[in-house]
């Protein structure tokens, strides 16, 4: 049996990181930098949803894609928000999100 305390090693960070604000904006909890990820299901759906405007860029369907898109878009960019892997990709949710809404609302 060991004497030493038990800890969560998923909780704890890499003792080789430095934590500045560089550090917590581009790099991930494992030390990695991350600025760009493979997409994940909200935004390949915005992908091809934004495809299919160009299909139907007008009319009922064009309407309902506009939605749809937006609705795809501003999930993808809350989840970034609050489960982002560093401050560089919540930043990113942020921008998205604001552009997005702007966007909207300048459309409606």
């Amino acid at each position: 049996m060991s004497s030493e305390p038990k800890s969560d090693t998923y909780s704890k960070e890499p003792e080789n990181i430095r934590t500045t604000l560089f550090d917590k904006f581009f790099h991930d909890r494992n030390g990695r930098i991350v600025l760009a990820q493979a997409p994940n299901l909200p935004l390949i759906c915005w992908l091809v949803v934004t495809l299919l405007k160009l299909v139907f860029p007008t009319g009922k369907i064009g309407t309902q894609l506009d939605a749809i898109a937006f609705g795809l878009l501003f999930t993808w960019a809350w989840e970034e928000i609050f489960q982002g892997v560093n401050y560089f990709r919540r930043t990113l949710g942020v921008i998205v999100l604001v552009v997005a809404i702007a966007g909207y609302v300048s459309r409606s």
